[in-house]
């Protein structure tokens, strides 16, 4: 499989990801915050045709950019029902960080723990992870944990935005993803990459010396 990561953004840097499976040339972009140049030259390179865009929660810096990849790729956007009073509200959350809102996002298709998603004979796993928002996911793809904002680098996403909640964002953690082989790879919404073993170990908020875990 193909890999990407991109790192989009100025003040507030976000990661986007981009999965291609090389025989069925089918792929996958997690979230979607922008740089259509540079994920459409990756597609065209390898002859792929984005089937999904799985994003990991509704906030503005997520899906910023979705509507243009729909317009000019058209692929299947799918979020969880609880998140989409956030869509519904993009331009109030665009107006908090005096960010230009874009077109609101069509949600194609509401997903959970239940649906069955893949791309190529790649299966997406879905995990619902609230706690950053009420319909915060993360996605397992071959071994690989893409965690949006509920989980990073010996660290948590934040829980004072609308539909945020610690309590729920540690049982999530501790339930979900910690339940995962320590040496999962951990993608996140923002900065840099982990394992599960590291942040059971490190982690300031759900490790193994925190006051939550």
């Amino acid at each position: 499989m193909i890999f990407k990561q991109y790192r989009i953004g100025d003040e507030l840097v976000s990661n986007n990801y981009l999965l291609i499976d090389k025989e069925s040339k089918e792929a996958v972009l997690i979230d979607c915050t922008g740089d259509f140049e540079a994920v459409n030259k990756d597609l065209e390179e390898n002859s792929a045709k984005l089937k999904y865009i799985l994003l990991t929660h509704g906030h503005f810096d997520h899906v910023l950019a979705c509507s243009e990849f729909k317009k000019k790729l058209n692929p299947i956007i799918v979020l969880h029902k609880d998140d989409l009073i956030l869509i519904d509200n993009l331009k109030t959350q665009c107006g908090y960080f005096g960010i230009p809102t874009p077109e609101k996002p069509v949600i194609d298709e509401f997903i959970d723990e239940n649906s069955e998603l893949k791309f190529g004979n790649h299966k997406i796993k879905i995990f619902h992870t609230k706690g950053h928002t009420k319909g915060s996911l993360s996605y397992l793809i071959d071994d690989t944990l893409f965690s949006g904002d509920t989980l990073f680098y010996e660290a948590v996403g934040r829980c004072d935005l609308p539909g945020g909640d610690f309590d729920e964002l540690t049982e999530s953690i501790v339930n979900k993803l910690y339940k995962l082989k320590p040496t999962t790879p951990v993608w996140p919404g923002h900065g840099r990459e982990t394992t599960i073993e590291h942040e059971l170990e490190y982690n300031f908020y759900v490790g193994k010396n925190s006051r939550s875990y």
